[in-house]
């Protein structure tokens, strides 16, 4: 079941089309990364789903229905810009916040010494924004971003000038808040934290989805036939021994063994390669080289062409 959908919108911004026929489909308690590079038009769906613009066409679908005006308290939202009143102190500017988000005064306060222990920021309640680092204040506006305990949450490149440490804590709260119910649309340019975190994606390229669907099938479906083997012999060389149309790519050296990569043809199977090189060669281990969400990233935005939806 999916908590959110776009069908096919579109916006228009003068001689600019920023969405054309744009459709996702967010899986209820998944994190879904929307990813493009800059300029594909993320943020103006984004904004879209927060009903900071209009869409021009298309319709927006949330919890099995239209999405409607106040359904904006079901959804956190942390930009990619941030934003806090410099002059205020943290604990005042957090507690109005969380009660602009309909939290009483008293739960606002609760929850919020919970999370300033939990991230370790409680000794900043009094200090003044403008005192904190950008760290310090990233934190401040993820914990209010989630303090609501929303439905959908929204982090648009949470992890931007955090240093490894509190890079790991919000990964981990990512996790946590997805383990309690949430649904999470995750936008980042950082391909390794879509690996770890991302159930589905799409990838938007020049105002389109050129790419969707859950992430294990999208890379099953880009796999290239190519292996990694580890084997014992220094002097043979390996393309020679091998069948017609199994490639080298690579070949490394340790102190005990080679390594070599290895394409080979569609029709060819691992059991071929071991069977090559097993009568010049002890193997030590073969391993499927799987591409990464960066190498598939590049190729797909590269080819600038749109590609068809991987359905699960």
């Amino acid at each position: 079941m999916n908590l959110f959908s776009a069908q096919a919108v579109s916006k228009q911004y003068a001689n600019h089309k920023a969405l054309d026929e744009v459709s996702i489909a967010v899986p209820e308690g998944s994190i879904f990364g929307l990813l493009g590079p800059n300029g594909a038009g993320k943020t103006t769906l984004i904004r879209i789903i927060n009903q900071i613009i209009a869409p021009d066409e298309g319709e927006l679908v949330f919890m099995g229905r239209k999405l409607q005006p106040n359904d904006i308290a079901l959804i956190g939202y942390l930009p990619e810009e941030r934003g806090l009143y410099k002059k205020m102190t943290v604990g005042e500017q957090a507690v109005y916040l969380a009660q602009l988000k309909g939290l009483s005064h008293v739960e606002a306060v609760k929850r919020l010494k919970f999370w300033f222990e939990k991230f370790e920021i409680k000794g900043w309640w009094n200090r003044k924004v403008e005192e904190l680092s950008k760290g310090m204040q990233q934190k401040v506006q993820f914990l209010i971003t989630i303090i609501h305990q929303p439905k959908l949450l929204i982090f648009d490149e949470p992890f931007s000038g955090f240093d490894p440490i509190n890079t790991n804590l919000m990964k981990e709260e990512i996790l946590a808040q997805k383990a309690n119910g949430a649904t999470i649309i995750f936008s980042t340019h950082n391909m390794a934290s879509v690996e770890e975190l991302c159930d589905d994606i799409a990838l938007i390229n020049s105002s389109r989805v050129v790419l969707s669907g859950a992430m294990k099938e999208i890379k099953k479906t880009y796999k290239t036939n190519t292996f990694e083997v580890t084997y014992n012999t220094f002097t043979d060389a390996l393309q020679p021994i091998l069948p017609e149309k199994f490639r080298v790519v690579s070949e490394t050296d340790d102190s005990d063994h080679r390594h070599a990569t290895i394409k080979l043809p569609p029709d060819a199977t691992p059991n071929d390669l071991i069977r090559a090189m097993l009568d010049r060669m002890t193997i030590y281990a073969i391993r499927e080289v799987i591409p990464s969400m960066n190498d598939i990233f590049i190729e797909v935005v590269t080819q600038k062409i749109s590609q068809p939806a991987i359905q699960e």
